[in-house]
Order: structure tokens, then sequence, then C-alpha cells
């Protein structure tokens, strides 16, 4: 059987989700920022329309904010999360082979689906979609997932394409393949682009009739495995079991600079918190912790960044245990005098957590403290994020990230919830 693919990808995803629940921004130019409220990571049609350049700072923009009344939010990663997962449930409802491919595009098995009704399938998917969450999204459908991705492309550029682009047996493939620039090709990189280009290939249509010698010769197997996919022969299968994480990190900028070991401690400790969460949610324990801190890299004079590497005497997902050893960490990285920046962690040497022994001289009851660990866990996906949290992560949290137009967690925190006012 044809494996057959369809690619799904949220458009404008954060400005979308920022859309459902206030939809007097439709229709206006709308920008997200990026954590600290730093540059944009989003922004609507409207706003590409008068400029707004992807990643460009929030201070070299105040000028076209102003003139068009463009309207500026903070990231609300809690909520464009939960929106992610209604997402990919919805997209399970057309079939059970989902990849979640990144927070707003998935790729789905349609191998079933017969040829004349793969479009049908795509339009019902994306009004689906759209009726059961709000998102408008894109969908390109294809033999292999390099194509899957070109249609995708398509679909959200062309007007006329209406959101779904199928290029199975199509006779507008080869015009597709035109269409698109050799950059924009899934797995091409700028400096293969560049390359590619220096010898005259500048769309996919020309990648596509490339020598295979050469293209194994300049860009490897990977290469090799972009141009057969782009002939129409499928080299990577559906993950719709996503293969265990090698490592989990956790970090974050601050909202100002932080000289305080106190409070490196604080937002170290909530980082682990977060990573714990990560770390059982794939049911891993971490063998090796590491923690590091930096400067801000713009005042290179006082620049300052270091790191340390903890080995764990038995693997753990425990966050009270890994805030211990992080804090001990911190106590080798931290330098008084420094204005810190950023601060971060990451679990590695990740393991299954089921066949974990304990040490000979291991004085922890394991399994008490899993068990506090899952109702910690069940709490705060019931009752919101951090509805639990560790003392040592602070109250006040000073240092966090400026997130000074960040929506409400309307659907993830009980305080934020949408209220409707009487008539």
């Amino acid at each position: 059987m044809q494996s057959v693919f369809a690619l799904v990808d949220c458009n404008n995803f954060y400005v979308s989700c920022e859309r459902v629940f206030n939809p007097k921004l439709c229709g206006r130019p709308v920008v997200v920022l990026s954590s600290n409220d730093g540059c944009v990571i989003s922004r609507s049609e409207e706003a590409k329309a008068v400029g707004v350049k992807m990643g460009a700072p929030l201070f070299q923009i105040q000028k076209l904010i102003d003139t068009h009344r463009v309207e500026v939010y903070s990231s609300n990663y809690a909520l464009y999360g939960d929106m992610c997962t209604r997402v990919m449930d919805t997209l399970r409802e057309t079939s059970p082979e989902v990849e979640v491919y990144s927070i707003d595009e998935a790729f789905i098995g349609l191998s079933g689906v017969t040829t004349e009704q793969l479009y049908a399938v795509g339009r019902e998917t994306s009004e689906r979609v759209r009726k059961w969450t709000g998102i408008p999204v894109s969908i390109g459908i294809a033999t292999t997932k390099t194509l899957a991705k070109v249609a995708a492309h398509i679909a959200k550029k062309s007007s006329r394409a209406e959101g779904v682009v199928n290029l199975v047996e199509s006779p507008y493939l080869d015009a597709a393949l035109a269409r698109v620039p050799v950059e924009n090709v899934w797995g091409v990189g700028r400096n293969y682009a560049r390359r590619l280009k220096e010898r005259g290939i500048c769309t996919a249509r020309e990648l596509r009739s490339a020598h295979d010698g050469w293209v194994r010769k300049e860009m490897g197997v990977a290469g090799l495995r972009i141009l057969y996919e782009l002939r129409g022969t499928s080299c990577l299968p559906l993950e719709w079991c996503p293969p265990p994480k090698k490592g989990i990190t956790v970090s974050r900028s601050f909202g100002r600079p932080v000289e305080s070991l106190e409070e490196i401690r604080e937002a170290v400790a909530a980082y682990v918190s977060r990573a714990g969460e990560k770390l059982r949610r794939q049911q891993l324990a971490a063998t090796t912790l590491i923690v590091f801190l930096a400067t801000s890299r713009f005042i290179p004079e006082s620049h300052h960044a270091a790191s340390v590497v903890v080995n764990l005497p038995v693997p753990t997902d425990i966050t009270p245990e890994l805030i211990r050893y992080a804090h001990e960490g911190v106590g080798h990285v931290f330098r008084a005098g420094h204005k810190f920046k950023k601060a971060g962690v990451m679990l590695i040497g990740l393991v299954p957590v089921s066949p974990i022994q304990a040490g000979l001289f291991d004085e922890m009851n394991r399994a008490r403290a899993r068990r506090l660990m899952q109702t910690v866990d069940a709490v705060n996906a019931r009752m919101g994020h951090d509805t639990l949290r560790y003392a040592g992560a602070g109250l006040e949290q000073n240092w966090r990230a400026r997130a000074e137009r960040r929506s409400p967690g309307y659907t993830t925190c009980w305080n934020e919830l949408l209220t409707l006012s009487p008539l």
C-alpha cells in the first residue's frame, strides 16, 4: 500500500490562539513576542502586510506599532500548549496515526484513504479543527513527508487553495515544486541552500532533478533522502510513537539582571521543577544534571558563562532530590558581583524509571516519594500549573521573565477563566 501523509500546519498559531478568546483581534494586525518580551515570534497576516518582520526586536518596530495600531502580546505558552493538545486530539478523529512534529505542526497517516477521497478528508479535517478549536490550519497531502511539506507551504501561501493542497497523483506536482524556493524545502538549511544556488539549483523542482552522486557528495545521506522524497519515494516513516527523549532542558532569561545567590537558587529550583514534570511524563529518570548560568552577551567586557555537571548517585525523577543536587551545582558556578541574565538546567542520561535499583546506602523511600510526585502532578494538571510548587522556587519570583502584555490563562488557570457579563 502506498504511503500517504498529511502535514497539518496551524496558521500563525500563537496569534490564532489569542484570537480564539479575543475575537476583537480578528482582522487587526497582531504580534506575539518571545520570552521576556524580546522579539516577534508570531504575526497575523495583517501585521505582515504592514511590514512587521519575524524576529524583529520590539524596540525596532515601535514606530510601526504606533502607526498601524498593532496589538502586541507577550507569549502565553501555557495557553498555546493547551491549545496544541486540543488540536492534536482533534486530528486523531481523522486518523489515529498522528506524529506531533512541533507545537503547531503534525503529520497524520492517510494510507487507508482512497486517492479520490484525500482532498475531501483534508477539507473535513480543516473544518473540524476550525470548528472544535477555533484554530485555522493549512493542510498538504502527498506520498512523502517532504512533498507534504511542499503542499502545505502552497496551501498556506495560495488563496486559491483554500487551505488544502493534495499532490497525490496530481498533474500540478511539477508546477508546485517550481514555486517552492530551494531554501524552503524541508531539511535544506541555509548553508546547503547557498551551495545549491551556486550550482544553479534554486527551486524544489530543480533539486529533484539533481544528480544523485553530486547530492550525496555535497549533502550526504540526508541530502539524498531529501532527493528521493521529492521524487515520491518515502524515506521518512511516520513516528506516531515518538522515541524517548535523550535530554530535557529548561532555561529562561531573567526579567532583569540578577546578582543574588538566593534568587539564582530560586530560579534554578523552578526550572528543575518544570524539567521534573517533563521527566515523569515520559516515565524517565535522569542520571546526570547540568546547571548553567550566563550574564548578558551584549556586554562583552563583563560576560561570564559557566556550567557544571552533576552525576547523580541514583537515577531519579523526584523533584526535591533534583533540586538538592541542582543547588549544589549553583554553588560551583555562581560568582558574586556578576549580573546574571540567564540560567538553566539540563537532565541527561535518561533511562526508563521502572527498573531502577536503589543504592545500598540510599536513605530515601523512593516509592513514597514517587507517590508524592504523582499527587503533585495530578493537582497541577487539574488545577493549573504551579498550583502546588516547591518553596525553594520562591514566592514572589521577581526574577521571572517580563510578560507585561500576557493574555489570561483562559484554559489553564481557574483564576483567569473567561467570564461573561449578563446582558
